[in-house]
C-alpha cells in the first residue's frame, strides 16, 4: 500500500541506532505514524522536526502496518517556533491535542485551524479568542460537544450566559442567577461573532478545560498539556 500527501509533523521519537519514528497529521487521513529510516542524520533530523510540515509518501505491505515514510520538508516553522516561548508552547499544547483524537480518524477542519494557529500572527488576545474556540470544537470532535444553542430549562435562544457544568447545556441569565455560584460563565464570543469582553477569554478557557479534564482528561487518565496553564495565563494577562 503506498499514498502521498503533505502533513503536519506534530511528534518525533527515536527508533534503533539511525531511524525516527514520525507522528503527523495528513488531510483525509488523520493521525499518522511512520518509521523514517536513516531520519537521525544531520541532515534529515534538523528538518524532521514538530511544526514543519512535509512531503510525505507512506508505504507498507498492509494498510494496520507502521509503514515506511520518505518525508520532504515543504514547510519550515520549528526554529521561528522555538525563538519564541508563547509560539513553542502553543505548538506543544495543539499537539497535545492532537494526540487525543483516534489514529488514522481524518479531521481536516481541525488540522485547518492548527495550520491557521501556528501561521497567522496574533497578538495575545487574538490568540486567546482564537485558541479558546478551537479547543471548544476540539470538544465536539471527540464527541462532547456542548449544547449552547438553547436554554436547558425554558428553550429560549437568547441572553445564554451559563453552561451547566454536568450537562454542558446553556442556560439563560434569568434561569441561571439564583445557581451562578455552581454554574460556569459562557462568554457571547464563543456563540456568536463579537468581540470579548473583560474576562471573557478566561472564562472560556474555565470553561473548556472543565469538559476536556471531566470527559477526556480524567477519564483516560492522562495529564492536561503541561504547556496549557502558562500559556493561558499568559493569553489573558495573567504573567
Amino acid at each position: 500500500m503506498e499514498w502521498s500527501a503533505e502533513g503536519l509533523i506534530i511528534g518525533v521519537r527515536k527508533h534503533g541506532e539511525t531511524s525516527l519514528i514520525l507522528e503527523t497529521m495528513v488531510p483525509g487521513r488523520g493521525r499518522c505514524f511512520g518509521l523514517v529510516r536513516g531520519g537521525r542524520s544531520r541532515k534529515q533530523a534538523a528538518a524532521l522536526q514538530p511544526g514543519n510540515s512535509a512531503l510525505l509518501t507512506w508505504r507498507a505491505r498492509l494498510e494496520d502496518h507502521l509503514g515506511l515514510f520518505t518525508a520532504e520538508v515543504t514547510t519550515m516553522r520549528a526554529a521561528v517556533l522555538i525563538a519564541d516561548r508563547t509560539r513553542l508552547y502553543l505548538s506543544q499544547m495543539l499537539a497535545d491535542h492532537l494526540r487525543l483524537l483516534p489514529e488514522r480518524d481524518p479531521h481536516d477542519t481541525l488540522l485547518e485551524a492548527v495550520l491557521m494557529l501556528l501561521d497567522e500572527h496574533f497578538d495575545d488576545a487574538e490568540l486567546g479568542v482564537e485558541l479558546a474556540r478551537f479547543e471548544l470544537y476540539l470538544l465536539e470532535e471527540l464527541g462532547f460537544g456542548l449544547d449552547l444553542e438553547t436554554c436547558a430549562v425554558t428553550g429560549v435562544h437568547e441572553n445564554l450566559t451559563h453552561v451547566s457544568p454536568k450537562s454542558g447545556r446553556a442556560v439563560c441569565a434569568e434561569e441561571a442567577e439564583p445557581y451562578k455560584d455552581r454554574l460556569l460563565r459562557l462568554p457571547r464570543f464563543l456563540t456568536a461573532d463579537v468581540p470579548p469582553e473583560p474576562g471573557d477569554v478566561a472564562a472560556a478557557f474555565v470553561l473548556t478545560g472543565h469538559f476536556l479534564d471531566r470527559h477526556v482528561w480524567t477519564a483516560r487518565q492522562i495529564e492536561p498539556p503541561a504547556t496549557r496553564d502558562w500559556l493561558t495565563m499568559k493569553l489573558t494577562g495573567g504573567l
